[in-house]
């Protein structure tokens, strides 16, 4: 016998769990349920916690400047859980030329700051003039090409801290689409920002220009999908350790297939990560333009050190491809949050891997730990041995977003809007972080409790964060 729900979702992550809380929340009498193929709700959501030190080996949090965000955490009374660390207070850095290099958080300050040469600084201003960049290129070309060949290891930085990626493949129009969108309407990034806050005044929606504070708990990132998982009954709600193997159009709606039955549905919502839902959705539409998008992984190697080591003040550092060291990275997790480590102790992260160099993820963890202690020996002034060190090593990879990305998403768009009842959001749909699946699964639940409303109208323009 077939099971029939309102709404089945495909996928026990973040966006899939969002999904589920609004509905509950909003719509009580609403039949839906939640499919995932694991053993655990969560996806890339994971925390790891051993010997007192608490670890990440998804995300280690989110910037609360998202509405969306804020709301799931007033409606779930996680805001009165969460611990914040404001960027104005916490400083990064950038490993350049064989020294950390301090990234102010305030334009003023970054002007100032010795990080390039006055002449690279004026070159800047080049951008009033410089015509957009036609087609699709790369991040490396955009910024090279608007700001000059001095803002590149920063710019490499930025997204090898936010994709593991590499800044010669990822594309500019899907990984900023707001910047640009706005270079391409204004002809210049610089003229966009002045031309969109000066729309923002005479509109009265101005608003007042403040840092955003970095978000987790106490307990570390599961947290949150700890507490979205609360309110779900296991086998009425949420059926664990159930993959789905096909999907298909009916008369009256849809019908999965998995194992652990038929269950039909009038709305069927993928939210999972891009590769896995293009598997289900290559079963009602093959036209899709890329089979694939490519995906990066990282390993963390964690070190936790006695009271002889001190870290830096800040979150950490970034590495630039140029300066060929063996890691990415290093987050100086027990200064982010309180409660990180034993006390009198320190806990730092560091990220192997990524899109540049997956064969260092096929090293053996005594392999990786030694190679990964030796490079931040050279970065930090951690004396002694560490008092513990673990791999982490994450079930998934993180997508990237180059070339044929933009035209897979009008490809998605086409099928949902071809087959009504169908909505595909998750990891790696219209960006990478917590705030952007906890945005896109709002909109998603929004489209099922009120199909009339209204989508967003664009892109948004998202801060440049180290």
């Amino acid at each position: 016998m077939t099971a029939q729900f309102d709404t089945i979702i495909v996928g026990g992550g973040l966006s899939g769990l969002t999904i589920a809380h609004k509905l509950k929340t909003h719509a009580p009498d609403h039949r839906f349920l939640v499919l995932e193929k694991s053993g655990r709700t969560g996806g890339a959501i994971r925390t790891h916690r051993d010997q007192g030190y608490i670890t990440e080996i998804g995300p280690h949090g989110f910037l609360d400047n998202c509405p969306e965000s804020r709301t799931l955490l007033t409606e779930t009374g996680l805001d009165r859980e969460c611990v914040k660390a404001p960027l104005k207070h916490f400083v990064r850095y950038v490993y350049l030329h064989g020294q950390l290099r301090c990234i102010p958080q305030s334009p003023g300050k970054i002007l100032m700051a010795p990080l390039v040469p006055w002449t690279a600084k004026l070159r800047v201003l080049a951008d009033l003039w410089i015509r957009p960049l036609a087609g699709e290129p790369t991040v490396a070309k955009w910024v090279d090409h608007r700001f000059g060949p001095a803002l590149l290891p920063f710019a490499d930085a930025v997204f090898t801290g936010t994709y593991a990626g590499d800044f010669n493949e990822l594309a500019i129009d899907n990984v900023m689409p707001g910047i640009r969108r706005l270079e391409k309407e204004y002809g210049s990034v610089i003229r966009g920002l002045i031309g969109k806050m000066l729309q923002a005044r005479r509109s009265g929606t101005a608003k007042k220009i403040t840092m955003p504070a970095m978000t987790s708990f106490p307990d570390g990132m599961s947290r949150l999908a700890e507490r979205l998982t609360e309110s779900l009954q296991p086998g009425t709600d949420l059926l664990l350790e159930c993959g789905v193997m096909a999907i298909s159009r009916t008369e009256t709606g849809w019908q999965v297939q998995s194992e652990k039955g038929v269950h039909s549905a009038a709305n069927l919502v993928l939210a999972l990560p891009v590769n896995a839902s293009l598997t289900l959705l290559a079963g009602i539409d093959a036209t899709m333009p890329i089979a694939a998008v490519p995906e990066a992984w990282i390993a963390t190697v964690v070190f936790g050190f006695g009271p002889s080591a001190v870290l830096p003040p800040g979150f950490g550092y970034l590495t630039p491809e140029q300066e060929g060291r063996f890691t990415l990275g290093t987050l100086f997790s027990s200064n982010m949050f309180p409660g990180r480590a034993p006390a009198g102790h320190i806990v730092c992260e560091t990220l192997v891997g990524g899109r540049r160099h997956p064969e260092r993820l096929h090293l053996d963890d005594a392999t990786m730990t030694r190679l990964a202690l030796d490079d931040v020996r050279e970065v930090l002034n951690l004396p002694g041995d560490p008092v513990y060190s673990t791999v982490l090593r994450p079930q998934s990879g993180i997508p990237q977003l180059e070339r044929g990305y933009g035209q897979l998403l009008t490809w998605r768009d086409k099928v949902v809007q071809d087959h009504p009842g169908l909505s595909v959001c998750g990891f790696g749909w219209e960006g990478i972080g917590i705030n952007d699946m906890i945005r896109s699964a709002t909109g998603a639940a929004e489209q099922i409790l009120r199909p009339s409303s209204a989508h967003p109208e664009g892109p948004e323009i998202k801060g440049v964060y180290f």
